[in-house]
Order: C-alpha cells, then sequence, then structure tokens
C-alpha cells in the first residue's frame, strides 16, 4: 500500500564546504544505488563535521535500501534525538522497525506522561532554548508594561501576559533540560545481532530467558565486564553481550 511505501527525502546539508561536498556525493552516490559508498561518505560526513540530523537520516535511508534493518533503525533512532519533532523521521523510523521480527507491546504509560512527552518532541533541546529566551524576553516587556504606564488596560494585560510569559519560559526550560539530558544520557540500544538469548545472568552459563531479533530497541539498565542488563518495552529484563547491541 501506498501508505506503508518508505519515504525517501533527502534534506539539504547546512556548514561548510566540505561538509556539503561529503554530503553531496553521498547523495548521488545513493541515487546511483551505490549504497555502500554512500554510507562511507555519510560516516565521513559524521566523523570530520560531527553529529546532524540530515546525515543520520539519509544514512538510515541508506542501510535500509541495503536490507541492513538494524543499523537503519539505529540512525533513524540518532536523527530523532536532534530532531524530534521531525515526521519523516518518525515515518521511516515506525516504517523500518515494522519488518523487524519481535513484535513488542510496550506497557502502557500514565495519560500525562504521553501528553507530556508528546510536547516536549516537538522541538529540539535548542529549539527550546530559543523559546524560553524568547519568553523570557516578552516576560520583561510585560513587566516594563505593567510598572511603568498609567492606563489600568496596559497593567492588566501588562500582567497577565507576564504571567504566561513566565509560564511558558519556565516550562521551555524544563522540556530544553530533559531533551539535553536524553541526548547526553543515552540508555537505549538497539540489538544487532540476527538471534541472541537472552539470559539471567552475566554469564554464559545462565539461564535461557527469551529471544531478541535484529532491530528491537531495548533500554541498558546495567554494565558488568563484557555483558549488559537491557530491559524490553514490555518489562521484560535480561542480560545480553555488549558486542550484540549498539547504543543509539
Amino acid at each position: 500500500m501506498k501508505s506503508k511505501l518508505l519515504s525517501i527525502l533527502f534534506i539539504a546539508s547546512v556548514g561548510c564546504l566540505s561538509a556539503q561536498t561529503s554530503v553531496e556525493q553521498a547523495n548521488t552516490a545513493y541515487t546511483a544505488k551505490d549504497y555502500p559508498k554512500a554510507v562511507d561518505l555519510y560516516q565521513q560526513s559524521l566523523q570530520e563535521n560531527g553529529i546532524s540530523a540530515t546525515v543520520y537520516y539519509n544514512l538510515g535511508n541508506t542501510y535500509f535500501r541495503m536490507n541492513k534493518i538494524a543499523p537503519a533503525i539505529l540512525n533513524y533512532e540518532r536523527a530523532l534525538l536532534l530532531d524530534p519533532g521531525n515526521k519523516d523521521i518518525r515515518h521511516n523510523l515506525a516504517f523500518a522497525q515494522s519488518k523487524t521480527v519481535d513484535k513488542i507491546e510496550p506497557i502502557g504509560e500514565f495519560f500525562l506522561t504521553t501528553a507530556y512527552n508528546a510536547v516536549k518532541n516537538v522541538y529540539s533541546a535548542n529549539q527550546w532554548s530559543r523559546i524560553a529566551i524568547t519568553c523570557f524576553i516578552l516576560f520583561i516587556a510585560a513587566l516594563f508594561s505593567f510598572f511603568f504606564t498609567r492606563k489600568i488596560l496596559w497593567k492588566k494585560m501588562g500582567f497577565y501576559a507576564g504571567l504566561g510569559f513566565f509560564a511558558g519560559c519556565l516550562l521551555a526550560n524544563i522540556f530544553a533540560y530533559n531533551q539535553k539530558k536524553v541526548l547526553t544520557h543515552r540508555n537505549t540500544s538497539v540489538i544487532f545481532a540476527p538471534t541472541v538469548t537472552i539470559k539471567s545472568t552475566p554469564d554464559d552459563s545462565g539461564t535461557d530467558l527469551f529471544i531478541l531479533h535484529e532491530g528491537t530497541t531495548v533500554e541498558v539498565t546495567n554494565h558488568l565486564g563484557n555483558w549488559t542488563e537491557i530491559e524490553t518495552a514490555d518489562g521484560n529484563v535480561g542480560w545480553i553481550k555488549t558486542s550484540d547491541i549498539e547504543i543509539i
């Protein structure tokens, strides 16, 4: 169905000439269906010019065309961290996840938590920071109107507008902090092994608990040596070899 077709969109790169050149060459390789070359060039751009939602997104598209679902999901997730409000990234991520073997139903969350996350994920940390600064400037302007005008109407408008802008500034700062925290304290991983048995203890002799497949996203809860404790979206917990996962 058309609704399930993967949206492959290229976003124009912004930055230095070298970054543009690398991405343009990668885009050209992608168009020519030289996907391995495109992957190398996108990764080169990330190494030389730093992280970019655009490059991660295009890299995810390239891996998907190579039928490498786990790397595709990993790069879509990384792109989404930098640009959480991007609908194209969310669409392609959901499409790639539909191709995974494991169909895990997440534990339901409190409706206020869902609403909070929905609003928070409209913008990135930097965007929320700019909104907070704008609200603060408008708050100062409202205070000026309240204290230095004589008309009662302007004073009332300044007072209530000031309250609104102050609340907006506070909320935007909270959202910016939480988005920044997600970026700096990453505890989500994607399974890269085709099939992996999750153990009860961080040891090969541990009891087999359940099996997961490549592309499944899990939360990292602990580390011990070469093992990592993970939790699936439905609450199952166990140990996996660190080499079988990749941190988003």
